[in-house]
């Protein structure tokens, strides 16, 4: 792992949100997308070498929804920066992680990401990514 990628932030309503985020550091939502394999909206922010994610659901009951209904809004994954995020699913897998996807899958931002259940990780949500490079 190469570093914190990016600190995603379960909330109700971006609308709500970012205008929040934007006051409390002091600068601005540099892009939203929204993100079908997951089936949430984005807002990125970014300060210093680290990035703020925050996710709204775009379904009722989608995994952000129910994240938000049992636990509230808050810090919902941290994500890791990988350079072979193939590898690192094996290697983590092998040392006895629980890896929800084995297979990585589109995410924002221009990565394909995998997630380690909460359970091995001592209660949080692990998000590794790897920047997709384009033409490849």
């Amino acid at each position: 792992m190469q570093k914190v990628e990016h600190i995603g932030i379960a909330v109700k309503d971006l609308a709500v949100s970012i205008p929040l985020f934007e006051t409390l550091l002091n600068t601005v939502c540099y892009k939203q997308e929204f993100v079908d394999s997951e089936k949430v909206t984005t807002a990125f922010f970014v300060k210093g070498e680290t990035k703020i994610e925050l996710l709204q659901s775009t379904e009722p009951g989608g995994v952000i929804a129910k994240y938000i209904e049992k636990r509230g809004e808050g810090i919902h994954h941290i994500a890791f920066e990988v350079k072979d995020i193939e590898a690192e699913i094996s290697r983590l897998s092998s040392q006895g992680f629980q890896v929800l996807n084995e297979v990585p899958k589109p995410g924002a931002d221009n990565k394909i990401i995998c997630f380690l259940h909460p359970k091995s990780t001592n209660g949080v949500l692990i998000e590794l990514c790897q920047t997709v490079i384009p033409g490849r």
